[in-house]
């Protein structure tokens, strides 16, 4: 589905990522993460195709990444952001059927009726009271839910996260994420996430990618990665590394600094 060799990137004379190499099979949950400024949203810019690399190339399907139109992508892939949508007058179930874009000619028609796919969006996503209502009206984590529905509405194969959980309290990140591995798991999504939250990731992604100013540190499954000794390496503080007593995916515990051990 994805292969990314050798890809650079600076921005003027700063190196935002150098020598990117990996590759992602369909179907997979693959999560890019790192401390900030590592590189991981720039990372995920390429594959998007927003963004051209300046070495290297990343294949998507096959195909060049740059060799899409926009709207081409739009059939088949989907972003999904920090912050979505802005909080502006438009109602939850329009904004739904925004995700519909790519499908429709140049008057907004499209060939097949979508009323049933976006019937059930709304009804998986617990929707169905907000239909009527406006943006602005909405939390933060019931507007992130509505844009996860409007990404579905694309019926993509490819999912694009990036840190869509950063402004969501505990519940709602669950709940997203959540969400997010339910469709993947139904419907054989590809799913590439830029997450902050290491515990997170680690319960979610088959596989993580640690960036570090730029660089690949190391690619593996969750209990490959999540090691006090990487964590240090990376992060500069060494955490406890437990099992979590449910599905057994390695958590990390952080151990505040005590000055008084210093004496």
């Amino acid at each position: 589905m994805i292969e990314v060799n050798g890809v650079n990137k600076a921005y003027g004379k700063k190196q935002v990522l150098q020598d990117i190499g990996f590759h992602v099979a369909q179907g997979e949950f693959f999560g890019i993460i790192g401390p900030n400024g590592s590189g991981k949203s720039t990372l995920l810019k390429l594959i998007s195709a927003l963004e051209p690399a300046d070495t290297g190339a990343i294949k998507l399907d096959g195909r060049d990444a740059r060799s899409y139109s926009r709207k081409e992508l739009a059939r088949w892939m989907a972003v999904l952001q920090q912050d979505a949508l802005p909080p502006i007058g438009f109602k939850v179930r329009e904004v739904i059927e925004m995700g519909r874009y790519p499908f429709q000619n140049w008057l907004g028609d499209e060939k097949d009726d979508s009323g049933a796919v976006i019937a059930k969006i709304m009804e998986r996503l617990n929707l169905n009271a907000l239909a009527e209502r406006s943006l602005e009206l909405l939390s933060g984590g019931e507007r992130q839910r509505v844009a996860l529905g409007k990404t579905m509405a694309q019926q993509p194969r490819l999912l694009l996260l990036d840190e869509p959980t950063t402004f969501l309290d505990i519940g709602y990140q669950v709940q997203m994420m959540d969400y997010v591995k339910r469709w993947q798991t139904e419907e054989r999504l590809t799913v590439v996430a830029v997450l902050h939250d290491l515990n997170l990731a680690a319960q979610y992604c088959d596989r993580m990618l640690v960036l570090h100013e730029g660089r690949m540190v190391r690619i593996g499954a969750p209990h490959e990665m999540m090691t006090g000794e990487l964590i240090h390496e990376v992060y500069g503080t060494m955490p406890t590394v437990i099992s979590h007593p449910r599905s057994g995916i390695p958590q990390i515990l952080l151990n505040p600094h005590n000055p008084a051990e210093e004496y």
